[in-house]
């Protein structure tokens, strides 16, 4: 799942941030930016080269501002990843392209085809939480008690939810596979059968050690972001979009995909049984093909 291959720049946004960005797979093949999870980072799991060359697809990864290469950018929301993707793709010269979001990632990528519509082609969200003032909706049933103590304290008490982040990302900066083997005890049935794969742990480890790299923020600042307004309507996604959930999720429990589902004009989702939260790294060739095929094209379609 990992791509010795892949192109390292760093693009200067608007504000004159830098944004570490990470390209991998076809360098003509259709684009598709991923945005990646909280914590993670641009090195995070992602097809091989060869699996991208043979779908055609250039994939983009960018470090959220605060992770890994990229600097923060204080009291941004969900909606402030649309300048970045904006300013990626005008560094590539991209006119059109496809967007998925992995957990944490997913707001932010239905963000960007919200206030993006005549250039995200088509989006899915894999794992991917629903807006923390959802009506109608138990935003904590069926979620770790670690991920309820998490989300919980953002409103309650943010001096102690930043001095508690901020010593978690420094035992884990220290020892990186401590945040996997702390993931494990929290597991249902199938993350281990995933997680239990040597590959795939040493793919987290590293791609938690990079995105904690220079300090707790980007995580501290997703929170914040996730469990505050987003700033853009879930009604103004006309495109294409693939929910993708696993039944046995308990850290984005699958009520967040259906919840959506019925808030986005197009959405389709997919509940997969015996499949959880770190399903997604397994789906993601079917989500990246489905991308392709599901795509909005007409005069500007996506071009490498």
């Amino acid at each position: 799942m990992s791509d010795e291959r892949a192109t390292h720049c760093t693009v200067k946004a608007r504000d004159r941030r830098a944004i570490a960005v990470e390209i991998s797979g076809d360098p003509d093949g259709v684009p598709v930016f991923l945005l990646h999870g909280m914590p993670g980072s641009r090195v995070g799991p992602r097809p091989r080269g060869s699996v991208l060359y043979r779908l055609g697809i250039q994939l983009i990864c960018y470090d959220r501002p605060g992770y890994g290469g990229s600097d923060r950018h204080e009291q941004r929301t969900v909606a402030s990843a649309v300048e970045d993707v904006e300013d990626i793709a005008a560094d590539l010269e991209l006119d059109r392209f496809s967007i998925v979001g992995r957990s944490g990632g997913g707001p932010h990528a239905l963000a960007c085809a919200a206030r993006l519509p005549d250039r995200v082609t088509s989006a899915a969200v894999l794992v991917g939480v629903a807006p923390a003032n959802a009506p109608d909706l138990d935003w904590y049933a069926g979620m770790t008690d670690a991920n309820v103590r998490e989300y919980s304290t953002v409103g309650a008490d943010w001096l102690k939810l930043v001095e508690r982040v901020r010593l978690q990302a420094d035992r884990i900066r220290r020892d990186p596979v401590s945040l996997v083997k702390s993931l494990q005890q929290q597991m249902t049935d199938p993350d281990l059968r995933v997680v239990d794969d040597v590959a795939i742990q040493r793919l987290l480890a590293d791609t938690y050690a990079e995105a904690l790299r220079p300090g707790p923020y980007g995580w501290i600042d997703d929170l914040y972001a996730l469990r505050s307004d987003w700033g853009f309507d879930l009604a103004d996604v006309h495109q294409p979009v693939l929910l993708w959930h696993g039944a046995e999720d308990n850290f984005t429990p699958v009520s967040h995909a259906r919840w959506l589902a019925r808030k986005i004009p197009n959405a389709e989702i997919r509940v997969e049984t015996e499949t959880a939260h770190f399903g997604a790294v397994e789906v993601l060739p079917e989500i990246l093909h489905w991308l392709m095929t599901s795509a909005l094209v007409g005069p500007g379609r996506p071009r490498g």
